[in-house]
């Protein structure tokens, strides 16, 4: 546990009979850090989350919390609460009795409990509603209400179980702003489990991509964009093309990679010292890519297509280009930045061209 680690957890493992729903994962969370666990179904981010709040107990391994190992420590006694996808407002209650439910059991007089709900209520923009019936509101009025029943007892760490999934895609978007303001407001540990790689990426001060019960890479959202450790990381963030590709000879802190269809490429070694004759793969964002109709002017790195396909999505274009040696064709993204609209039965060919720093070289898989 590194020394400033205010969630540590340990070679933790969590077996559901004989299958293995964690598979030794460790990693530490920072004091007032927004972390996200990333992943599709099934990959053991809910279960990590459940193992933090108490509801599961690791099969093998420890969890800190604050320097305090919480095995024999029981959900209602850990220094957490949990929102959930499901919103969890109580029907029958009004805005105020829902947000105050938490504190029932604090000997706290009928004043200190207004207070405390009003301060709530500042807090997340929703002075004067709590009269309001649960059924007056709407999803994103509900889901700020849930969270300011959790933040009402001041907990150390707040464990978010997808608790945007529920909502419309433009709410979505103005709940993650919302709830990124809201985390930096009261500075305490978020911990955020989603299966939406955009919506980590925007929330976020570190991920933890999970597949199969395993962390894949913990990194920072432009990290893990930018520079992935793998392709199973590389294909999940984001959209990317790869090339297969062999390294032909390395010479200090440069390499000669030879890439199907992209043809001979000279890159910098990086942090990763690949072997002369390794096979690897070369994966480029599409927006790292430039089309042209014409021949790029000068020596850059530059391969001609065939333009097959193309959609639009309003503010950006998507392009597909057929490429020599390359069995699926390469995706290519531009800003729309003056009216267009591009023909998707306009074949012709085209020139692609993209700078060094834009490519990514991973081990073969």
């Amino acid at each position: 546990m590194s020394n400033d680690a205010f969630i540590s957890i340990q070679n933790v493992d969590k077996f559901f009979g004989k299958f293995q729903a964690i598979d030794n994962v460790s990693m530490d969370i920072g004091h007032g850090e927004f972390f996200s666990l990333l992943g599709a179904s099934g990959c053991g981010k809910t279960t990590l989350l459940r193992m933090l709040a108490g509801f599961e107990n690791p099969s093998k391994g420890e969890i800190y919390i604050d320097g305090q190992p919480m095995s024999e420590v029981p959900p209602h006694h850990r220094p957490v609460n949990m929102v959930f996808q499901s919103y969890a407002i109580f029907p029958h209650l009004n805005v105020r009795d829902n947000i105050a439910y938490g504190l029932r059991r604090q000997k706290l007089t009928k004043q200190a409990r207004a207070d405390k709900v009003d301060e709530m209520l500042d807090l997340i923009a929703l002075p004067g509603y709590g009269d309001r019936a649960a059924n007056e509101l709407s999803g994103g009025q509900r889901q700020r209400i849930a969270l300011a029943r959790a933040l009402i007892l001041k907990p150390k760490v707040l464990l978010l179980d997808e608790p945007l999934g529920a909502l419309d895609k433009q709410l979505r978007e103005q709940m993650q702003l919302e709830l990124r303001a809201l985390q930096r407001q009261v500075g305490i540990t978020f911990v955020f489990v989603t299966h939406d790689q955009e919506e980590a990426l925007t929330l976020s001060d570190r991920v933890a991509v999970m597949s199969a019960g395993t962390v894949l890479q913990m990194d920072t959202p432009s990290g893990l964009y930018e520079t992935p450790k793998t392709r199973q990381v590389a294909s999940f963030i984001g959209t990317m093309n790869f090339f297969e590709a062999e390294v032909k000879s390395t010479n200090g802190a440069m390499m000669n990679i030879e890439a199907q269809g992209l043809g001979n490429l000279q890159l910098p070694r990086g942090e990763r010292h690949f072997n002369e004759g390794e096979a690897v793969q070369v994966a480029i964002r599409p927006e790292k890519l430039l089309l042209t109709d014409d021949k790029p002017e000068g020596d850059g790195q530059m391969v001609q297509g065939q333009l097959r396909n193309s959609s639009y999505l309003g503010e950006r274009s998507h392009f597909y280009v057929a490429i020599d040696g390359v069995d699926a064709p390469v995706a290519v993204s531009a800003q729309n930045r003056t009216r267009f609209a591009p023909d998707p039965s306009d074949e012709r060919p085209v020139w692609l061209n993209w700078s060094d720093d834009a490519i990514v070289v991973l081990a073969k898989d």
